[in-house]
């Protein structure tokens, strides 16, 4: 099991310099990743950081830990910026970035600036701009044309450190969330609510594991990240999901967790490791 702290980038943490705060304090203390969210939640009027810059400002504030998004709604932007965006982020770091993607389950951070309301159009977007984004940032010479997005013979450069391509993580919960992220390097899931209560008990995330297993084409190594809370010296929860498949603890801090002394000390305290 590998452990990272998921930075909720809502109010206090949606300025950068707090979401770097963070990531040095994780490093010190023995924590594997950061991650944050990819929201344009200030279309409802919250705050709310961007992910991609402020990933830049922990890598070059972190020597070791892992970096990622959880997760980047790949509808919102054209494959090819998305994809110069993770190569650019895989080099500074030193590859250490991982693409965590989702189609969006927001409707009105679509909606606001134009875009489609309709989840099965931006699940089209979203499996059309991953393959895109997987052939560039795999150093291929990309022809594509489809219903939503246009290349003509392109090849990125330069290329990500990480080959053949930095990890790309799926998100969600339905089952074609989980066919999706069977195809690619893991699957990560929002198991706890605001308060830490579980939503996705370790005997589900079980079963849907055997599941996905269907689907899976390659015997590559493959990841499943699971979010929750846990206290200093907490650890049984962890151990469950980890016996049910988990690879990948995120340990969530936000605002109602507590003030920010009360999230660095957690983090202080270390991971959650059995």
């Amino acid at each position: 099991m590998k452990y990272a702290i998921e930075v909720v980038p809502f109010g206090e943490y949606s300025d950068p310099r707090a979401v770097v705060e963070l990531a040095v304090a994780a490093e010190e203390s023995g924590w594997d990743g950061l991650f944050t969210w990819d929201h344009v939640a200030f279309a409802s009027g919250i705050a709310t950081v961007e992910p991609f810059v402020t990933l830049a400002a922990v890598a070059a504030a972190t020597e070791r830990i892992k970096i990622g998004t959880n997760v980047t709604v790949v509808p919102r932007r054209p494959p090819h910026v998305l994809a110069h965006m993770v190569a650019a982020l895989d080099l500074l770091s030193g590859g250490r970035f991982i693409l965590g993607a989702g189609a969006g389950g927001v409707d009105r951070e679509m909606t606001a600036f134009g875009g489609p309301g309709d989840i099965r159009i931006r699940a089209e977007m979203f499996d059309e701009g991953l393959a895109v984004i997987d052939g560039l940032l795999s150093g291929e010479a990309v022809t594509h044309r489809g219903p939503n997005y246009t290349v003509d013979n392109v090849t990125l450069a330069p290329r990500p450190l990480q080959q053949p391509r930095p990890p790309i993580w799926i998100g969600g919960l339905s089952r074609s969330a989980m066919r999706r992220a069977a195809r690619f390097d893991a699957w990560v899931l929002y198991c706890a609510d605001q308060n830490g209560g579980v939503q996705f008990a370790p005997e589900k995330l079980k079963q849907s594991l055997e599941y996905l297993a269907r689907f899976r084409t390659s015997g590559g190594a493959f990841d499943v990240a699971v979010n929750g809370h846990t206290a200093a010296g907490q650890s049984a929860l962890v151990r469950e999901y980890g016996s049910a498949g988990a690879t990948w603890w995120l340990e969530t801090l936000h605002e109602y967790r507590g003030s920010r002394s009360d999230l660095l000390r957690r983090i202080a305290a270390g991971p959650p490791k059995g």
